[in-house]
């Protein structure tokens, strides 16, 4: 009997599923075994800190995350925005808190300046496939992309960085936390690149939650101001170079 009573709280535990799909630095490949980025760190942290929810990643992709959140594969999907293309599929939205924002980037070259992001007539974008990007008013269709933008659409930020460096396009898309941490890796490329003073989007970053999800929005509130008060929220946020707009109010 005693053993039985001892086990409960580990039985009491809510499973909650959370969506990801690579999105570079919050997630990085969330389908291999050990996947990287903000989002992993955050969930290791929120399980380590209670004992009534075991959050666990569940890799979806960027095309597939609305009939997958619709058809309850997972119960929350954080780092999101509502103007991604979720206008027709059902949610709850709570507002995480935490800004970046995205920057053009070409190559530098002697008298080109900031003026050469005031407009993309006749320039080649380089872009993820299935983003939502401001300047195409959110329009993730490939073919509206490739006709309006002369867009190219990869699945890597990397090469669409490289495409730009060799002139094999002459802009590409990134948020500024990314890019911060590309350059960690390659420094030497900061003087290659230019980089727009004007953004493209600013990121006001939500965690959407499917209807009955087993976790409410203020329940994850709560768990979340436990993670400020104890300062590792802020300390995630500056790992990845990104701006806490302001508290987490409490519940």
């Amino acid at each position: 009997m005693l053993g039985l009573l001892a086990a409960q709280p580990l039985l009491a535990a809510q499973l909650i599923k959370v969506g990801a799909y690579h999105f570079p630095p919050y997630v990085n490949k969330p389908e291999s075994e050990a996947p990287q980025g903000l989002l992993p760190d955050l969930l290791t942290a929120l399980n380590n800190q209670q004992s009534d929810y075991q959050f666990v990643l569940v890799p979806t992709s960027v095309t597939r995350r609305f009939r997958d959140l619709q058809g309850a594969r997972y119960d929350l999907i954080m780092f999101e925005s509502p103007t991604w293309g979720w206008q027709n599929t059902a949610h709850e939205t709570f507002d995480l808190q935490v800004q970046d924002v995205e920057v053009y980037v070409a190559k530098a070259e002697a008298g080109r300046g900031q003026e050469y992001f005031s407009q993309f007539s006749g320039k080649r974008l380089a872009l993820y496939s299935g983003y939502h990007y401001g300047f195409a008013q959110f329009n993730a269709d490939p073919e509206y992309l490739a006709k309006q933008f002369k867009a190219v659409l990869t699945y890597s930020h990397d090469s669409n960085l490289l495409m730009v460096l060799r002139e094999r396009a002459d802009l590409t898309v990134v948020t500024r936390s990314y890019l911060h941490r590309y350059l960690l890796r390659y420094p030497e490329q900061r003087t290659q690149m230019l980089v727009s003073e004007r953004v493209d989007q600013v990121y006001r970053h939500q965690a959407l939650l499917r209807p009955n999800a087993p976790i409410s929005a203020q329940a994850l509130r709560g768990l979340l101001r436990q993670l400020r008060d104890g300062g590792q929220l802020s300390a995630l946020y500056r790992q990845y170079d990104l701006t806490q707009s302001r508290k987490v109010a409490r519940p």
